[in-house]
């Protein structure tokens, strides 16, 4: 009879059979498999993979762009210029005088002139300063001076008078220049800055003045030696009717003439003095300013954003002092992509260095059997290879923000405007955090030859320490980025727009905030945890978690601290959400570079270290997937193992892969990176 009734409803037999299979399928998700189902072979075995194929030119080519041949022009003038390049011992006063023959010589001999690009090809710039400074850091950051602060504030925030005055003098270095900002005061809060600017009417003229010690201008590079105007910051002052006297409109950026342009004298009421000795880049002549009346034309006044009429009267476009303060900070945030940028040179530059060796280095080995390359040990692996992964991650990331800026530059979207602030700020931060923290772990892999200067990770190490806290202090600019996560929290609320960096987000509030599957939470299989979705999608959601949590905690504690008390409360929390952030970024710009990679050989390379980059990242924060169960105990342990794996299958390529970045030995420098003879060139070096 039963039989009978299953016979007549085919339907109700599909329906049981099809309820069977998916149990089966749920039992086999919820028993952990055990390690032999993992597949994932030994490192001492070698696994059972080939070796990826890398051709080293077409990776460097993709890596590179269309900007190769004006590097490899910088790189070639001075290696034909030996007595252009740094010693390793170098006094402070001549490494200055270096420094700015080594500009000189690239814009004058060599006909490389960075200043024309800032505008019209931003690309092409940074691709120049990255060059510049793998030569010498000192001059990355005297060019960076020059053309970026200097002449940027001069074109960004001046007028075409300003440009039809200034840009041949910029351009050719007869007019070298400062971007005096900071005080000693105050440098993360420019809008305390106390410089001021008050506009005299009888004589039509500004007149600056330094009220204090405390707004003395401070470490104002080219202020000591070279420099003969200076872009000053100040708060421009307007004489009113009434009691007070004067109007505070907020601050400006006025040209300020500090050197006579002939005899190189400084100029009566400027008081010039040089901060010393620094941890590094003391090939740059910081310097120290102090104005006592110093009067300049009302033409000084850059003004884009705000002018002042012959008559005194105050205009601008811009209705607000925060509106106006927005919008000059906006308009200078390239500083912020070039430290970005430059700084992943500098992880290239020590990544290389410490690679090479450790596949030169050999130590101990099995019994009776020659002794093994350092970079075969497990240890070695895991302190250099996730580095590897992060420095290609970061490559892409600082390649997109740069194209991102050049494209704003052009379109001045408004939109596009604020996706470039946020994104310089959080990857200024997090970029040079990460490759200061590297540096250290570099030296260190290279043991006691890692300590010789001439192996360049102490100068590497120094001359980079300030990039943290210069062009704005990282957990400032980290606190900055939680801002604008909160604030477009707020606005999915309201039903507004995302910028395009947190598009992400509109789909992480409905879908990733949901209770975890623990289906998928248990899931182990090494194609699923190379899926670049389950990676992006992990990233992601550990970010809207954050957000969404520190979004509450914030809205509780302003009851009782006030919005500023509770901002301090949080500031951890919202530290981690910044860079929770930036990592979710990266990752996203890492796999559209593999996807886009036209060579299947580096495609494959580069789809290795990626899934390396991001299992690192999730692993690193594993603790957070498990508070909240998106990872089980199996799933976690078959992240640890496979990120082990791809480490030492980045190893059998690491050679290559730091190949790709095309650093010939005259930029590098480091004896034991030579890719040749590297023990006989250190030898030779001290004397033997």
């Amino acid at each position: 009879m039963e039989s009978q009734s299953k016979s007549d409803n085919p339907t109700a037999e599909n329906e049981s059979q099809a309820i069977a299979r998916r149990i089966q399928r749920l039992a086999l998700h919820l028993t952990p498999l055990s390690d032999h189902h993992l597949r994932l072979c030994p490192c001492s075995s070698g696994g059972n993979k080939a070796k990826i194929e890398v051709k080293k030119a077409e990776l460097s080519s993709y890596m590179r762009g269309n900007d190769r041949e004006i590097q490899e022009r910088v790189f070639e003038y001075f290696n034909s210029r030996p007595e252009l390049q740094t010693p390793i011992e170098i006094s402070k006063d001549e490494h200055r005088e270096l420094c700015w023959r080594q500009l000189v010589g690239l814009v004058t001999e060599a006909g490389i002139k960075p200043f024309r690009y800032v505008i019209e090809d931003p690309v092409k710039y940074f691709a120049i300063l990255e060059a510049v400074g793998s030569v010498d850091m000192s001059l990355g950051i005297k060019m960076g001076v020059q053309y970026s602060l200097w002449g940027g504030s001069v074109l960004n925030l001046g007028t075409k008078k300003h440009r039809d005055k200034y840009f041949d003098g910029i351009d050719n270095l007869d007019y070298p220049g400062c971007f005096a900002m900071t005080e000693l005061h105050h440098g993360s809060n420019v809008q305390g800055l106390q410089t001021v600017a008050t506009f005299d009417p009888i004589t039509d003229e500004f007149i600056i003045n330094t009220p204090n010690d405390g707004a003395i201008k401070w470490w104002i590079g080219n202020a000591a030696v070279h420099g003969k105007f200076a872009s000053v910051f100040a708060r421009l002052m307007l004489p009113t009717h009434e009691k007070k006297g004067y109007s505070d409109m907020g601050v400006h950026a006025f040209i300020v003439p500090i050197r006579d342009l002939k005899t190189h004298q400084t100029l009566p009421g400027v008081e010039i003095h040089d901060c010393g000795h620094k941890v590094g880049l003391n090939g740059v002549d910081n310097g120290a300013l102090r104005f006592r009346s110093v009067r300049i034309p009302r033409d000084n006044l850059l003004n884009r954003f705000g002018d002042v009429s012959r008559d005194g009267k105050y205009t601008s476009s811009l209705p607000t002092i925060n509106k106006r303060f927005a919008a000059t900070l906006g308009e200078l945030v390239g500083g912020r992509v070039g430290l970005a940028y430059s700084s992943v040179s500098v992880l290239k530059v020590s990544a290389t260095i410490a690679i090479r060796y450790s596949l030169l280095r050999q130590q101990f080995g099995p019994p009776k059997k020659p002794e093994v390359s350092i970079l075969d040990y497990q240890s070695q692996q895991h302190k250099l290879m996730p580095m590897l992964a992060s420095t290609y991650a970061l490559h892409f990331a600082t390649a997109h923000l740069v194209e991102k800026y050049a494209e704003m530059k052009k379109s001045h979207d408004e939109q596009l405007i604020g996706d470039v602030h946020a994104l310089s700020a959080g990857l200024k931060s997090y970029v040079t955090s990460y490759t200061a923290k590297s540096l250290s772990v570099c030296r260190e892999a290279c043991g006691g030859h890692g300590y010789a200067a001439v192996n360049r990770f102490g100068s590497l190490r120094n001359d980079h320490d300030i990039f943290q806290t210069f062009e704005g202090d990282n957990t400032v600019l980290l606190q900055q980025v939680a801002g604008d996560l909160l604030k477009q929290y707020k606005e999915k609320f309201r039903g507004g727009t995302f910028a395009v960096t947190w598009n992400y987000l509109r789909e992480s509030m409905n879908t990733y905030l949901s209770q975890p599957n623990p289906v998928t939470a248990r899931w182990e299989g090494e194609e699923h945890l190379r899926d670049p979705k389950f990676q992006l999608d992990a990233f992601r959601y550990r970010t809207s978690r954050l957000l969404q949590s520190v979004a509450v905690r914030l809205r509780k504690h302003t009851k009782t601290l006030g919005s500023f008390g509770a901002w301090n409360r949080c500031l951890n929390h919202l530290l981690t959400l910044a860079e929770s952030h930036i990592e979710s970024v990266i990752l996203e710009k890492f796999i559209e570079a593999v996807q886009k990679c036209p060579d299947p050989s580096s495609r494959a390379a580069l789809k290795l270290v990626c899934d390396l980059y991001a299992l690192d990242r999730i692993w690193n924060d594993i603790g957070t997937y498990r508070n909240v169960d998106y990872v089980a105990p199996n799933k976690a342990k078959a992240i640890h193992k496979l990120s082990e794996y791809l480490s030492f299958q980045v190893r059998n390529i690491a050679g290559e892969l730091v190949d790709a970045f095309d650093l010939p030995d005259h930029v590098t420098r480091a004896p034991i990176a030579m890719q040749s003879e590297a023990y006989a060139q250190y030898t030779q070096h001290v004397g033997f």
